[in-house]
């Protein structure tokens, strides 16, 4: 049976949840959050044994956080809920459903595609720490014209980025550009919703001096405003910055569901 979430089915989901990956995981941390979101399902037999949540946003669906006990896996599981999440999504006429899988998962990349899931995007994730440096020199965009993105990345969902999104984060000098040398770097940054005194930043790489000269200004940033963590997301290999460190590569999955 699949069902809305009630708070006491955490003791079971994090039961099963603490060795998901070689670190544990991160549901604990994102539970309450998604709860008072609501579009938390799990599904059970006599106890809850699997779980996603989504997130409904302009004309597209978020699914995240999908998990199954380790002992009912390989019956469909992960699919029935992907499924009964795109009929709620169906009903209310929402045309994209997305999800996020690294590229290694091969279990969950095969679900995926046959949901009729496509790979729509590849990212990296880097993690970089934050520290004065006093090296660079950036923009801020100020015409929504010149900002060349259709996305953007908000509490690890990837969210359409339109003139609304543009002006609210223009604002708050949240749009960034360097055009030194070479073609233009952009970074968008966003504070994360579910984890303190992180700061996610959605790079669109151009040059590398560019790019470096943005990284610059963004470590600074980060340690003027207090955050700790500093997690990049970029569709272009940054490997040739020294202060980044690549965690993990990820493939966007888009499925068109009219």
């Amino acid at each position: 049976m699949i069902r809305s979430a009630i708070n006491s089915d955490k003791f079971s989901i994090f039961d099963f949840c603490k060795n998901t990956f070689s670190w544990g995981d991160y549901i604990q941390d994102v539970w309450d959050y998604w709860l008072s979101e609501g579009n938390l399902l799990v599904i059970e037999k006599s106890y809850p044994i699997g779980m996603c949540h989504s997130y409904l946003s302009k004309n597209q669906i978020w699914i995240e956080g999908i998990r199954i006990d380790s002992n009912f896996r390989r019956q469909g599981l992960a699919s029935k809920l992907v499924e009964y999440v795109e009929l709620l999504a169906k009903a209310k006429q929402i045309e994209f459903s997305f999800m996020l899988i690294d590229t290694h998962n091969s279990a969950s990349l095969s679900m995926a595609k046959n949901l009729n899931y496509k790979i729509f995007q590849t990212w990296n994730f880097y993690s970089l720490l934050p520290k004065i440096d006093t090296t660079f020199e950036i923009q801020f965009a100020n015409v929504f014209e010149f900002v060349k993105i259709s996305q953007y990345v908000n509490s690890w969902r990837w969210l359409v980025f339109d003139k609304e999104i543009f002006i609210s984060l223009t604002k708050e000098n949240k749009i960034i550009f360097s055009n030194k040398s070479g073609s233009i770097s952009t970074a968008i940054l966003t504070e994360s919703e579910h984890f303190s005194k992180t700061l996610i930043v959605t790079m669109f790489s151009g040059s590398q001096n560019n790019t470096l000269n943005i990284i610059s200004y963004i470590q600074n940033y980060a340690k003027e405003k207090n955050y700790e963590k500093i997690q990049i997301l970029c569709k272009e290999n940054l490997s040739f910055s020294i202060n980044l460190e690549h965690k993990i590569t990820f493939n966007l999955m888009k499925k068109y569901l009219h």
